[in-house]
């Protein structure tokens, strides 16, 4: 260790002091449902650009991978890493605001709920969100974040610019006008390519939206699947139970009426999501309780009688939000539209014992899974430019299947992996793609590759010119993206351990080698050596741009936690803070 610090001490004295590096040794990293944990070996949060380039020198002259992370929303392995991780949570001003375009322009670390507040003193508002605010702007884009609207594609498609730092430390910006290789790349960037900086945000005026939840037999869904089920609002989402064949349709339009709340209830607040908890904590011993819990947790919610209705008026920003509950497993795949029922009615076979009529080679028996399944949809047939790697259908609407598994007090169910299992298996049959974010476990890259083809191929070509080393490679990327054919990169870290915490989750354990003698160059050597070879590279290919300066110093600051998540919209009542009243 001790030769590893001197080593950073010999290579900040050469930069400029200036700028501050403000860096600790002694983080723990989680994701979001505490799924992993991994200790990084410095934990930078920036607070200004030229402090984001001397990291990114500093971690490419140290040898060291490079992690950018926001909240850790994801509950995959994405994320974590045992070599250096940046935090951009202070990297997250709103630097312009053209109201005549309707655009904002923001650092890469502001949340979307940060944005969207910043965005309403402007009379703006985002024009889609996903379930929640909770994730950095770069966080949501680089995993292909979408809501449930037929109308709306990715988060992605509002997206003008951006400017990325690259494993160099030139800071480069791209758009469908600029280097659009580099900026269909990034748009979905799997944290692959840089640390993206700025992006330049497409808004929509600002507005309140009414919504309405409906119970609805599963029936209503199917029958109503090819009429109007997805049109006849501008966003709709379904929360499918499958024991009790019955749905939650919510649907929402844009209002200028005033806010109104939702009815209240006494079970909606701390009673009925303490409730829960301990039902579905029981259920890990005595799963096959979850049919009955299923009919009496959301009869309680939502009503035992079918067209039982809820509405309110909310502002759009927080209305299009959902609250998540419990820490949780989450594996969502996208395929099109037109296949939806089919994929409802063959998983409602297998999750009620029918493996025959839900022709799916895996046992479906002693498995009891959780409600609801979401079903969501989006379109993104008319973005241009599209994504190298969206994983929505290009030539119609796109449905998203998503099977949530929680982890009742950090249980993992025991359901898991034969659950997910059987899923995938029906997902790829149904030549569905899996979402970037999730809990996928059964992709071979051969796979993606077949999924993705010749987009993926462009991609891989963007973010081998802009990361030749692979800085901002990990063991994720090499697991599922990364070409079979090439050898592990100088700078990417390998996965060597999981360890299984008793207090749930598992922590993973990296490595890297110093592969200094396979590029040419000694480990010790810096500016004359790694700093040339990767200005070379990138200079040429298609991503030509100097530095722009930014101004501004902040002073040292201690490490501090990422804040812990709190549930949008909630409203505290007589019961508790009201997280149980809308899915």
């Amino acid at each position: 260790m001790a030769s590893a610090l001197d080593n950073i001490d010999s290579e900040l004295s050469k930069l400029d002091p200036d700028v501050p590096f403000r860096a600790t040794r002694t983080h723990t990293h989680h994701t979001w449902a505490k799924t992993f944990y991994s200790h990084p070996s410095l934990y930078i949060r920036p607070h200004t650009l030229p402090e984001i380039q001397k990291a990114v020198t500093l971690a490419r002259r140290c040898r060291r991978r490079l992690v950018v992370v926001g909240c850790g929303h994801s509950p995959s392995d994405l994320t974590c890493t045992s070599a250096w991780m940046m935090n951009l949570d202070r990297f997250d001003n709103v630097l312009r605001v053209d109201k005549a375009s309707r655009t904002m322009t923001v650092e890469g670390g502001i949340r979307l709920r940060d944005m969207n507040l910043k965005a309403k003193e402007h009379g703006l508002t985002m024009p889609n969100l996903g379930s929640i605010d909770q994730q950095s702007i770069v966080g949501a884009l680089a995993t292909a974040t979408h809501g449930s609207a037929i109308g709306h594609g990715l988060l992605s498609k509002s997206v003008r610019s951006l400017r990325i730092v690259l494993a160099n430390g030139r800071a480069v910006r791209c758009s469908n006008e600029q280097s659009q290789d580099l900026f269909r790349a990034a748009l979905v960037s799997l944290g692959a390519l840089g640390v993206i900086v700025e992006v330049e945000f497409e808004m929509v005026q600002a507005t309140n939206i009414e919504w309405t939840q409906t119970l609805r037999p599963l029936s209503f869904v199917l029958d109503n699947w090819e009429k109007d089920l997805w049109t006849a609002a501008e966003y709709t989402r379904v929360w499918w139970l499958p024991y009790t064949s019955r749905a939650i349709v919510w649907s929402a339009e844009k209002t200028s009426s005033p806010p109104r709340q939702a009815t209240t209830s006494w079970y909606g607040g701390s009673m009925g999501f303490h409730t829960y908890h301990v039902l579905l904590w029981l259920a890990n011993y005595v799963p096959r309780l979850l049919p009955a819990i299923e009919w009496f947790v959301f009869g309680m919610q939502y009503g035992f009688k079918l067209a039982t209705s809820t509405s309110a008026i909310e502002e759009q920003r927080s209305g299009l939000l959902m609250n998540c509950l419990y820490s949780q497993f989450v594996n969502e795949w996208a395929f099109p539209l037109h296949k939806g029922p089919e994929a409802i009615m063959r998983l409602q076979s297998w999750i009620n014992g029918d493996a025959a009529a839900a022709n799916i080679p895996v046992s479906p028996k002693g498995v009891w899974v959780h409600a609801p399944i979401e079903v969501r949809v989006s379109d993104t047939s008319s973005t241009t430019p599209r994504p190298f790697l969206d994983p929505s259908f290009p030539d119609g609407p796109t449905l998203y299947l998503n099977a949530t598994l929680y982890r009742p007090y950090g249980l993992d169910p025991p359901c898991v992996t034969r659950y997910y299992e059987a899923f995938e298996h029906l997902m790829k049959e149904l030549g569905a793609r899996p979402h970037w974010a999730k809990n996928f476990s059964t992709v071979s890259k051969a796979e993606v590759k077949d999924m993705y083809g010749e987009s993926l191929t462009r991609w891989l070509r963007v973010r081998d010119s802009v990361d030749p080393e692979g800085m901002f490679v990990g063991d994720w990327h090499r697991r599922y993206i990364m070409p079979a054919t090439t050898g592990r990169l100088p700078l990417e870290e390998k996965e060597v351990g999981r360890v299984r915490r008793s207090g749930g989750g598992i922590v993973w354990v990296g490595e890297m080698e110093t592969r200094a003698e396979k590029s040419g160059w000694a480990s010790g050597s810096s500016e004359s050596s790694f700093d040339q070879l990767n200005e070379a590279e990138t200079e040429a290919s298609v991503l030509l741009r100097e530095i722009e300066g930014s101004e501004g110093e902040i002073g040292f600051s201690d490490d501090e936690e990422v804040g812990a998540q709190v549930v949008e919209g909630a409203i505290r009542g007589v019961t508790g803070v009201r997280v149980f009243d809308r899915m």
